[in-house]
């Protein structure tokens, strides 16, 4: 019967479109067609533990879906807190690291001073960087305009809502300044589409999204009557957002950190390619070459080793 679920969805909507007065006039309308064309109540008990049967069947599967999301909700808070926590185990350490490699303070000679003031005028009068140098400045200033810095869900936030995300699912968090119900909700998920809001109401988000979405795995809930929490499932698997909603302020993709612990469940051929993405990501943070700039370096090198004849000190690498 689960896979035949939705068979119906077209005929009922086009039901419960008609019934303005909501789900008590539809029912009104099924159970009097119930009354009129079947012998449904002519065993009253039988009838009314069928109904409730039926009743306690959906409830069943609502109660599991909100356990499970309630769960989901929770491993992703755990998960949050330990990569909190070991980005703050880290920044100590490093901190630590840094103090003990400090410069002692030593004195020094007069003809050391006077040598070290000679050499400081022969280093200010040669070109302060090189070309690649020159280079690395500008692809930093370009990384600047990429966007915001992603939050520790690797997403952002915009002035109607927070957002994070992993490889395979997006997370969204949409505030109400009163209290709410489901019923209130309009939440309409399309594969590029998204609208949020209150019935009666301008929608708080209305807009293509950035990325296309499975949209019969994604779902929406309302917590603790103050916020719509939605999650949408990627398309692609293998590329991250820039932002929910096509205009709104994006992030900075090239800082985004992946959660090692969930590199051992891909493939190789997956798990290759995610980790190439995270080693250029923390390269290209530290102003660093990436993977493939390195393979260049490597075959200019070559190169350079096999032509000594050649001039090779005007040479970039693109």
């Amino acid at each position: 019967m689960a896979e035949d679920e939705g068979r119906f969805d077209g005929l009922l909507l086009g039901m419960a479109q008609q019934h303005t007065g909501g789900i008590h006039e539809m029912l009104e309308t099924f159970f009097g067609f119930l009354r009129r064309k079947t012998d449904f109540f002519s065993q009253p008990e039988n009838a009314k533990k069928v109904v409730l049967k039926a009743f306690n069947q959906q409830q069943e599967i609502v109660d599991k879906a909100k356990r499970e999301y309630n769960e989901q909700l929770k491993r992703k808070e755990e998960e949050r807190k330990k990569r909190q926590e070991e980005e703050e185990r880290k920044r100590k350490e490093e901190e630590l690291k840094n103090e003990v490699s400090k410069p002692t303070i030593e004195e020094i000679t007069e003809e050391e001073e006077k040598k070290f003031l000679e050499e400081q005028k022969k280093v200010k009068s040669e070109p302060t960087s090189s070309p690649m140098e020159v280079e690395k400045s500008e692809d930093n200033q370009e990384d600047q305009s990429k966007g915001q810095t992603p939050n520790s869900d690797n997403g952002g936030k915009t002035d109607k809502y927070i957002w994070g995300q992993s490889l395979s699912e997006v997370d969204i968090r949409v505030p109400f300044s009163q209290k709410i119900t489901s019923r209130q909700i309009i939440c309409e998920i399309k594969k590029t589409h998204l609208k949020v809001g209150l019935k009666g109401q301008p929608l708080l988000i209305d807009g293509q999204l950035h990325k296309s979405v499975k949209t019969d795995d994604c779902f929406w809930t309302v917590e603790d009557q103050q916020y719509v929490q939605i999650t949408l499932q990627k398309v692609n698997t293998m590329e991250w957002w820039k932002s929910i909603i096509v205009g709104d302020p994006e992030i900075d993709t090239s800082k985004v950190q992946p959660e090692n612990s969930k590199l051992s469940d891909l493939d190789g051929e997956t798990r290759q390619t995610v980790e190439k993405m995270m080693f250029d990501q923390r390269q290209k943070s530290m102003g660093l070459p990436t993977s493939d700039d390195m393979k260049k370096q490597d075959m200019l090198k070559k190169f350079m080793e096999a032509h000594p004849e050649m001039d090779f000190s005007q040479a970039k690498i693109c």
